[in-house]
């Protein structure tokens, strides 16, 4: 797009700023008195329909004012928008809220708390993902009924715990044995790699006939399936949207919550970010998902170390403050990631 003379540029800017603050469509005479431009009425009503042209402003049909469309929060937020300096005191809080004596869970959680607290927004921070996780030990306990609990020892020393649902019962030698087979087979590699190889030696088994190595690999394939991690995220606050009034109506509210359940949607917008240098905004359907339509995401990768592990972000209406959303998410991605760089000396 051609560069915005700088009256359209200072009117967008004001009519914007309006729109953040009041939630509603902007007309030409509260213009004249906020844009800080000598100029009238009708004049400011040729600037927008020059606006409205272009497609950064558009008129709902219920009002004579306007209202900024996702094209023109694009231009705000990349072209017009100044970041106003960290606050101070905000930051002292994030410095003080997440200490290194913490878990890694307890800080991620804290975070995503911290940054819905301070934009009064959804906060959001995905668990770390983890490459590889390489099995040493296994171990099939059996609980009442058909239950057994899984015990992985990981190469690493972490121990993860989870109890299946067996389709038979087994008794505790039948059990040993399993987890004699599983570790003597697939000790040193990682748990994505047996899984794999589980599903090929069940098509052997079935080729054979081989009831009883069919039960034997059905089991280990579950046990294994069990300790692999479910992509996650901490999410907070996201009943603060219910006070926004373009996202408050009853429909909207139940498809973004379904959503924030699901979790595909969101961890695939977030994935997004983990190859980005820098803060990722999504405004509008940018995103391309029809339930964030009204929605914009500010999110931000945090690092271990030298990698990147995860993001951290906020969600909330298009009309979100970003002044105060884009330095918050930085700061906090920033201070998350110095934090976790400390818990690994």
């Amino acid at each position: 797009m051609k560069q915005l003379p700088e009256r359209a540029q200072l009117l967008l800017h004001a009519l914007i700023e309006n729109h953040i603050r009041e939630g509603q469509p902007v007309g030409s005479r509260t213009l004249s008195k906020s844009s800080g431009l000598s100029l009238s009425p009708a004049s400011i009503r040729n600037i927008l329909a020059d606006l409205e042209e272009m497609g950064l402003v558009a008129s709902p049909h219920t009002s004579a004012g306007r209202v900024p469309t996702t094209k023109g929060y694009r231009l705000f937020v990349d072209s017009i928008l100044q970041v106003k300096a960290r606050d101070s005191q905000e930051i002292r809080l994030l410095k003080q809220q997440l200490d290194p004596e913490n878990s890694v869970e307890n800080l991620l959680e804290t975070a995503s708390k911290l940054v819905s607290e301070l934009t009064q927004m959804a906060g959001i921070v995905t668990l770390p993902k983890r490459e590889r996780i390489i099995l040493k030990h296994i171990e099939l306990l059996k609980l009442p009924s058909q239950r057994l609990l899984v015990i992985l020892v990981l190469d690493d020393g972490e121990v993860r715990n989870c109890v299946i649902e067996a389709k038979k019962s087994y008794t505790p030698a039948q059990l040993e044995r399993m987890g004699r087979f599983i570790t003597e087979k697939f000790a040193g590699k990682d748990l994505e790699t047996i899984r794999r190889e589980l599903v090929d030696e069940l098509k052997k088994a079935q080729e054979n006939l081989n009831q009883q190595m069919q039960e034997m690999v059905n089991m280990a394939n579950q046990a294994i399936s069990a300790g692999l991690p479910e992509d996650n995220y901490y999410l907070s606050g996201q009943t603060n949207l219910m006070g926004f009034h373009e996202l408050s109506e009853i429909d909207q509210l139940k498809q973004l919550f379904e959503t924030f359940g699901r979790k595909r949607e969101i961890l695939e917008l977030m994935d997004q970010c983990l190859n980005s240098d820098d803060i990722r905004i999504f405004i509008g359907e940018e995103s391309g998902y029809a339930v964030l339509d009204r929605c914009s995401v500010i999110a931000s990768p945090y690092h271990g170390g030298d990698t990147t592990i995860g993001v951290l972000g906020v969600i909330g209406p298009s009309r979100m403050d970003y002044y105060k959303a884009i330095p918050l998410v930085d700061a906090t991605s920033r201070i998350l990631s110095r934090v976790l760089e400390q818990k690994r000396h």
